[in-house]
């Protein structure tokens, strides 16, 4: 948690900041300081801040770059300011001078560093739904922020880059069984033999049992494969398998940033409806006043004033069901973002059109089948694959085996003597009952699959890009139509206005005036949004949307 209080103080605006400027709350700081504190004299008091992450040092480097004055206490805060500042250390203002300085600072960063991890599991509880003071203010999102946070903390993300490290140990395991083995035994027995029972019978003058007898042995084995293709097949194909992981785990991130923007850029529609919404309630508004105003004059009729009423009220509900869809995406994109549910978000970005050259067909289906993660994973399927057909094939071929071993053995500890065992070992397989035939065959059988799944997956890129350019296109003649319609709606509503003013038409034409632009406004922004997902989604149907959309 972060708390921020600003106070006046000998003409400097002060901000005395505490808790932790980390995460999410380097945001806050920054919206305060740019509202608040930007363009005059102020100081940024950090006393009572107990940890500073990477993105806050940079925030407070700018803050001094802009003038403004850092104040910390402690050694480690003080040490942050000073780095920052870019001062050379000297005694003053140190903690017991320049040599004892250092010693604390380590001593603190040390103890900093061990309980770091526990403040970060209670802070990640309490945004689990565990009780907790709920974040203060609002935090401001641009799009590029917005793909950031996701990349940093969407749970989809973060799976698919633990499932890609997965894949890699399996490699690392695979790799391990090429290379020697050892381990260390010691043991230390106590035998008793029963002869009766080992030879079936009692024999006359033989006891019963010999022993009992000790036997002590200490010492290495080890094993190492001399010679394998399978084993080495098994690990190129795992090393494949490995690369195809990292390729999905770069799809998935992909996958998660058109999300994010699918969701930032339907949230932006929804607040300009809101917008959209107001300012026809505002002319509604004004449009009842007019109609009032020219009933009382002895002008205007009680009907028009009625359906001025009717309107106004109509176009107050269309605004609560905008109000009710911004907040509802709102909250999708705090979902994906997976923030605090209690912090509320508003987005600092707008519906905007940049027209650009429109892309050609087969050069965008070229380069989609260059950077889509989707085809490099399906190539990587399809090599390890074949890997594994050769290593099922050249299991037929000779195996040689190095093993031995070095013990300590004995009557007892103390009586033993070294013994070594050494083996080298050549393997043919003779008769497998049809394994490696069956093993060859379902080999051949996936890569076939595999073929047929990337012959699917290149038709899917191709139609993905010819789908995107289409909309692409289409998006950009509907903003050019739609503009042109609001332009000429606005008209008409001030044409009707005037004539109504001058008594020679009633607000009939007013309110079909208002409808028009209405529906104007609507296909403005709808195609301002369609425009934007299409850019969007071409920028993914040709495997760029971390290049385009995060910076």
């Amino acid at each position: 948690m972060l708390r921020i209080t600003i106070d006046k103080k000998r003409g400097k605006t002060v901000l005395s900041v505490e808790g932790r400027l980390a995460g999410p709350w380097v945001g806050t700081l920054e919206q305060c300081w740019r509202e608040r504190a930007a363009g005059e004299k102020f100081n940024v008091d950090l006393c009572g801040v107990s940890f500073i992450d990477a993105a806050g040092k940079v925030l407070l480097k700018e803050i001094h770059q802009q003038g403004g004055k850092l104040i910390a206490e402690g050694c480690l805060n003080q040490a942050i300011v000073e780095e920052i500042e870019g001062r050379d250390r000297t005694g003053k203002g140190n903690c017991w001078g320049r040599k004892k300085g250092s010693h604390i600072i380590f001593y603190v960063a040390f103890f900093s560093l061990l309980i770091t991890p526990v403040i970060a599991e209670a802070q990640t509880a309490g945004q689990s739904g565990l009780p907790g003071s709920a974040p203060s203010g609002v935090m401001r999102l641009t799009l590029d922020q917005a793909v950031s946070l996701a990349l940093k903390q969407n749970p989809t993300a973060q799976i698919a880059i633990l499932t890609a490290a997965e894949s890699v140990q399996d490699k690392n395991v695979a790799r391990s069984a090429l290379l020697p083995q050892a381990n260390l035994a010691v043991s230390d027995t106590v035998e008793r033999i029963n002869l009766q029972a080992f030879l079936g019978a009692r024999i006359p003058g033989f006891p019963e049992h010999a022993g009992p007898f000790q036997v002590f042995s200490a010492g290495p084995a080890f094993t190492a494969p001399v010679f394998d293709l399978t084993l080495f097949r098994r690990y190129q194909e795992a090393r494949r398998t490995a690369n195809a992981g990292k390729a999905d785990s770069l799809s998935t991130r992909e996958q998660v940033i058109l999300l994010v923007v699918s969701q930032y850029i339907g949230t932006l529609r929804a607040v300009a409806n809101v917008q959209a919404s107001q300012s026809r309630v505002d002319l509604a508004q004004a449009l009842y006043d007019q109609a009032a105003d020219v009933q009382k004059e002895g002008v205007g009729t009680g009907i028009d004033t009625l359906r001025a009423n009717v309107e106004l009220q109509n176009e107050k509900q269309r605004l609560l069901e905008a109000q009710d869809d911004r907040d509802t995406s709102l909250f999708g994109l705090s979902r994906l973002l997976n923030l605090d549910p209690r912090q509320a978000i508003e987005l600092a970005d707008s519906l905007g059109f940049f027209d650009t050259p429109q892309p050609e067909v087969v050069a965008s289906i070229d380069t989609a089948l260059n950077q889509r993660q989707e085809w490099k994973a399906m190539e990587e399927r399809v090599k390890a694959a074949g890997l594994e057909k050769k290593a099922s094939a050249e299991s037929r071929l000779p195996k040689v085996d190095f093993t031995g071993n070095w013990a300590y053995l004995g009557g007892s500890s103390t009586t033993g003597i070294p013994t070594y065992n050494y083996e080298a070992a050549v393997s043919v397989p003779i008769f497998t009952g049809g394994r490696i035939h069956a093993e060859i065959v379902k080999a051949d059988l996936e890569i076939q699959k595999l073929q047929q799944q990337e012959d699917d997956l290149r038709n899917q890129i191709a139609l993905d890009v010819k789908t995107a350019l289409i909309n692409l296109d289409s998006a950009r003649n509907q903003v050019t139509v739609a503009n042109l319609g609001v332009q000429l709606s606005k008209e008409e509503v001030d044409q009707a206005r005037d004539r109504f003013r001058a008594g020679v038409a009633n607000n009939i034409e007013v309110i079909q005036a208002q409808d028009s632009l209405a529906r104007a406004n609507d296909n403005q922004i709808a195609a301002l949004y369609r425009f934007n997902q299409a850019r969007a989604d071409y920028a993914r149907s040709i495997g760029q949307m971390e290049r385009v959309y995060s910076k």
